[in-house]
C-alpha cells in the first residue's frame, strides 16, 4: 500500500532531469494559499548538455526548497508577490536529504505535481 511517502516515478524523473516540482500545502489562514517548491540545482554538465540540445539526468543532484504563502486574491495576477511570505527555505544535498527535509515540513512526496498542474504563481 502506498502511503504517499515514496516518490512517484514521474516526479522523481523530473527532479533527476533538473525540473522544478511544486506541492500545494495548507495555508496559515483563510484567504491565503501556500506552496512548497523543489528546484534541482543545475551544474556545468547540465549547461553543456543543454547547449548540445539534450537534458541530462542526474540521480546525484542537490536541491533548493522554498515554502511560500500568498494572498489568494492576488495569486492569478502580475503582483502575486505583494503580501507573499517566505515561510521556510532549505537546501538538500541529495534525494535522501530532500525526503528528510520534506518529512520535517510534513509534506509527502506524492503531493507534488508539475508547476503547470498547480496554481503556484511562479
Amino acid at each position: 500500500m502506498n502511503d504517499g511517502s515514496s516518490w512517484p516515478v514521474d516526479k522523481l524523473s523530473a527532479l533527476r532531469l533538473g525540473r522544478r516540482i511544486v506541492a500545494e500545502v495548507p495555508a496559515s489562514r483563510p484567504g491565503r494559499q501556500a506552496f512548497v517548491d523543489v528546484r534541482p540545482k543545475k551544474s556545468h554538465p547540465d549547461a553543456q548538455a543543454q547547449g548540445e540540445g539534450w537534458v541530462r539526468s542526474d540521480a546525484e543532484r542537490s536541491f533548493h526548497l522554498e515554502h511560500w504563502e500568498y494572498d489568494r486574491a492576488r495569486i492569478d495576477g502580475f503582483d502575486y508577490d505583494i503580501g507573499a511570505v517566505l515561510i521556510g527555505s532549505a537546501a538538500a544535498t541529495d534525494e535522501s536529504e530532500l525526503t528528510t527535509v520534506l518529512n520535517a515540513w510534513g509534506v509527502r512526496p506524492d503531493l507534488f505535481v508539475h508547476p503547470w498542474e498547480s496554481e503556484d504563481p511562479k
